[in-house]
């Protein structure tokens, strides 16, 4: 399992939360030293920008995005008459890992032509939101976390890698995630059994009690909640697929019998599973 497969899987563990969203223009004048609590996504519209993080120099221009991390350190200038953008601040938790994006090396310049349709539709959202038009501030959000999707897929297809600087916190995050690998595999090719939590720390070589803390460190829940969340995820495509009994998805997807299944799928989806798909 590659580990951007973690946010397919735990969709509806993910949250987004944009804290300020506007845009603003400066002359050629202009210089920004700063650094922020949360992420912040530029879109440009006119100009050139310069932005220097430690000893290294990237250059902007009119239609990139410029993706920031929390507590990068940057300066930023014009390079031309006036610089115009679109600026975004946001937080992206996955469960209690608030940092979850600091797994992948995602900040830097992004070319438009890597999420053209993306960006169209989030400066059309961006225009309805500045005239506060009726149910915009959903919509905003509900682009940008498109926008933010297909800038992870690009990640993943190897087409984009953030330039600036990746520190050696952001780098220990991944390598839990690697770590964790073997475990994340075992889980899957056995999602038809009963998992133990014993079981897969003997995988990790860890303790019980050392496997959930590092666990939920990473990830941002328990060992537990992630197996729950993948067996509710793959009861729901089961009883889409109006081939198989609930004694038969329980069989599958490692429940002892039909009952605590159906009490496990309740807890969750708030329906019991005979009535979930009509």
């Amino acid at each position: 399992m590659d580990s951007l497969d973690i946010f397919n899987e735990l969709s509806e563990l993910i949250k987004l939360q944009i804290n300020s969203c506007s845009e603003v223009a400066h002359p050629n004048s202009w210089i920004e030293r700063r650094q922020h609590k949360d992420y912040d996504l530029w879109c440009i519209q006119e100009g050139r920008i310069e932005i220097r993080i430690q000893e290294e120099v990237y250059l902007a221009s009119e239609g990139d995005l410029i993706l920031f991390t929390p507590k990068v350190a940057y300066t930023a200038t014009t390079l031309s008459t006036s610089c115009k953008f679109i600026f975004t601040h946001f937080d992206l938790s996955l469960g209690n890992h608030l940092r979850i994006l600091d797994n992948f090396q995602l900040s830097g310049i992004i070319d438009s032509t890597l999420v053209e349709e993306e960006i169209l539709l989030f400066l059309d959202t961006y225009d309805q939101y500045k005239r506060s038009a009726p149910m915009s501030g959903i919509r905003l959000k509900g682009c940008l976390t498109i926008l933010i999707a297909k800038i992870m897929e690009q990640y993943g297809s190897k087409q984009y890698r953030g330039e600036f600087v990746h520190y050696p916190t952001n780098q220990k995050l991944t390598m839990d995630l690697v770590k964790l690998q073997p475990v994340f595999d075992f889980i899957h090719e056995h999602l038809h059994q009963t998992i133990r939590v014993e079981e897969i720390a003997a995988i990790a070589g860890m303790s019980e009690k050392y496997f959930i803390s590092y666990f939920k460190q990473a990830l941002g829940l328990t060992p537990g909640r992630y197996i729950y969340q993948l067996k509710m995820n793959r009861a729901r495509e089961l009883l889409y697929l109006k081939r198989y009994s609930i004694q038969q998805i329980a069989s599958m997807l490692g429940y002892p019998d039909p009952y605590s299944f159906s009490k496990a799928f309740k807890k969750y989806y708030k329906v019991p599973p005979s009535k979930f798909v009509w």
